[in-house]
């Protein structure tokens, strides 16, 4: 029967070989080495139940972690930050954005916050997108039994808004091949309409045919002989709140007669005929 020292050794030794294991070393003679005291093994609920009650402190980051007049200065700061980018957006629109009530009255106010530094080489839109009305307009001259006699102008700009206007749907072609067409003329001509190059006599083709389409159906059947085609502007009246003064008279620009060709008329429409002639 065994001694209590020798139960007590035997309790100290068969808890060696345990924590040597956790530790993963052994000896040279492949016995598992204990170099920890058993005191300092930590055991479960040796610490005792209070002290499950210890909570870590809490560190709170950000502007909350700041005292109060930190705070403050931080709000001001922020708060400065956010009207200069709100005053330099506002400005940058103003400057790129086309002649309206607001720079033509603080416009010396715009260019100086804007040069040099923050200067910009592009518009936000085309010149003066919804300050004037554009109309394409066309008259022809048609072939009758007492002589050519000449029709009123046809504004075909009209009948494209006719088209676009209650439609959820619109076409491209009825939005944008007139208008686009008519700029691309005006792009490539002089005041003088004298083309610029190949672009010019392209553009000039390209109106010609367009506008001979568009006048399918027009005239009955009749032959036409020579169309002319003009634009008319106007622009559009100032809004009631502002006292600027605009005049919304029309202001014309009108091509020459040209006469029709084969090459003008779409195969299959009446008048292809009477251009062979």
């Amino acid at each position: 029967m065994d001694s209590d020292d020798d139960r007590g050794a035997d309790g100290i030794s068969g808890a060696a070989p345990a924590v040597a294991a956790s530790t993963g070393e052994t000896s040279a003679a492949g016995v598992f080495a204990a170099e920890v005291p058993v005191a300092e093994v930590p055991v479960a609920g040796a610490l005792g139940a209070g002290a499950g009650d210890c909570e870590a402190p809490v560190v709170v980051g950000g502007m909350a972690g700041l005292s109060f007049p930190y705070q403050v200065a931080a709000a001001v700061a922020l708060a400065v930050c956010g009207v200069i980018a709100c005053v330099q957006l506002a400005m940058v629109f103003l400057h790129v954005a086309p002649s309206n009530t607001l720079t033509k009255q603080h416009g010396a106010a715009v260019d100086e916050w804007i040069y040099p530094e923050f200067e910009q080489n592009w518009k936000l839109f085309a010149p003066n997108p919804l300050q004037q009305n554009v109309a394409v307009q066309v008259r022809t001259e048609l072939a009758g039994p007492d002589g050519p006699r000449t029709t009123a102008w046809t504004d075909l700009s009209a009948e494209d808004g006719r088209a676009i206007r209650g439609n959820l749907l619109p076409s491209h072609v009825q939005q944008n091949e007139l208008r686009r067409a008519w700029d691309f003329y005006v792009g490539s001509h002089d005041d003088q309409n004298r083309a610029n190059g190949l672009r010019g006599s392209l553009s000039e083709r390209y109106v010609r045919r367009l506008v001979m389409l568009r006048l399918t159906g027009h005239h009955d059947g009749e032959t036409i002989l020579r169309i002319q085609v003009r634009s008319e502007v106007r622009a559009v009246a100032a809004p009631e709140w502002s006292d600027e003064k605009i005049s919304t008279g029309p202001s014309y620009r009108v091509l020459p007669w040209w006469k029709v060709e084969a090459a003008d008329v779409p195969k299959g429409t009446a008048g292809y005929e009477g251009a062979d002639q």
